[in-house]
């Protein structure tokens, strides 16, 4: 099966709930705040449902004009796009990917900075965390007024998770920088006391 982009398997997720054209498209996945899960540009997402057509993932089911403004095409899945939709979203739950994120490298070469300087940054990195994770309370609170089903926002549940998990994980490893649980200096591997390796005498 052809690998579709995440902004392609987004725009199908959308064409299964009803047949839209690409910009009430995109007017939705705004609205729905999808950036927080793939990136989002109008043009960029014309040219994925034209690909989905293409490949005979979606298709033209009618064109309508508004006044003196463009027409604009309205799309539909097709039995093959939620066959290809049903496929990758069994994939993308059950096969980790491998993801490089720029903050595990960070991580694995943070004793290149000072230890004053890793714990600043590391502080600094919580607090934009804790931000970012008051801004997913709110959209909870949205949610919960809008009533809607758990299974529609489990990506915003998981994400507010993982925030607070991480944010745990960094107080808890800047606590230990400082109190010299991590030593700072010293060789990255501890050279063992010659004395403690003899054999004990008899």
């Amino acid at each position: 099966m052809t690998s579709l982009t995440p902004l392609a398997f987004a725009a199908l997720d959308l064409l299964n709930e009803a047949p839209m054209h690409p910009y009430e498209m995109f007017q939705t996945m705004v609205h729905r705040r999808e950036e927080r899960n793939v990136k989002v540009r109008p043009g960029t997402l014309y040219h994925q449902v034209g690909r989905l057509a293409e490949l005979g993932l979606a298709e033209v089911v009618g064109t309508d004009r508004d006044g003196n403004r463009p027409e604009r095409t309205t799309y539909t899945i097709t039995d093959a796009g939620r066959t290809a939709l049903a496929e990758g979203l069994r994939r993308m739950v059950a096969e980790p990917a491998d993801e490089y994120p720029e903050f595990h490298l960070a991580l694995s070469v943070l004793e290149n900075l000072p230890k004053d300087e890793a714990v600043d940054a590391v502080r600094v990195r919580i607090v934009a965390l804790e931000h970012e994770r008051d801004e997913y309370d709110g959209a909870v609170r949205d949610i919960h007024a809008k009533q809607l089903a758990d299974r529609y926002w489990l990506d915003v549940s998981y994400v507010h998770a993982m925030l607070t998990a991480q944010i745990e994980w960094l107080r808890a490893t800047v606590a230990r920088i400082e109190r010299g649980d991590i030593p700072w200096d010293g060789p990255a591997v501890p050279t063992q006391n010659p004395t403690n390796s003899k054999e004990p005498t008899r």
